[in-house]
């Protein structure tokens, strides 16, 4: 098997491992983290009506202003922010983290941080 194939393959394995876990618990939305190697977003998704309820992300037009790069730490917390303003003005206040096939450190962990300062809970 090719090599980009089988750390595909490895990445979605992980993802999915990550999100079935998050899943059973049902009764909250979950906050899905996605990271690339300039910007990063995050949207909060109700499973049960199969919906986005808010999102954010540095290719918005409203944080282009705010975010010269969108990747690194400052930029994720920005992210976190928003997304905790946004989901508490939505009537969201508690979240199951999703990091995806991503460790949590570095850019997550601070977006993750930033949200919880905020006053979102996880």
């Amino acid at each position: 098997m090719d090599k980009n194939k089988l750390s595909n393959r490895i990445r979605q394995r992980r993802t999915w491992r990550v999100r079935n876990k998050v899943r059973k618990v049902s009764d909250r939305p979950r906050l899905a983290v996605s990271r690339t190697l300039k910007h990063i977003g995050c949207q909060i998704i109700d499973d049960v009506q199969g919906r986005t309820v808010v999102s954010v992300s540095t290719r918005d037009k409203a944080l282009r202003e705010q975010v010269s790069y969108g990747g690194n730490c400052k930029a994720a917390e920005l992210i976190g922010r928003m997304i905790a303003e946004r989901a508490l003005a939505a009537g969201v206040s508690e979240v199951v983290f999703d990091r995806g096939h991503n460790r949590y450190h570095g850019r997550i962990a601070a977006l993750a941080e930033a949200a919880r300062q905020a006053g979102l809970k996880f």
